[in-house]
């Protein structure tokens, strides 16, 4: 493998989990100061968490697409 596979590797599996931890956290801080609201900020933590895995499995596979011509 490449350095430079390695490093885009790196990138994508630490942007993907500090998004998730940043969603997670706003979640949490929400639902103590409101309770009530739980299915909505429910519903929005699990399309974010959603979307974050989509955009890390998406950019994964254009990278070995990428690097398997090679």
């Amino acid at each position: 493998m490449t350095p430079l596979l390695i490093l885009a590797l790196l990138g994508v599996t630490l942007g993907s989990s500090a998004v998730i931890g940043v969603i997670g956290f706003a979640g949490m801080q929400a639902l103590g100061r409101n309770p009530s609201a739980a299915p909505k900020i429910q519903t929005s933590m699990i399309l974010g968490f959603l979307f974050a895995e989509v955009i890390a499995v998406i950019a994964l596979l254009i990278l070995f697409q990428i690097y398997t011509k090679a």
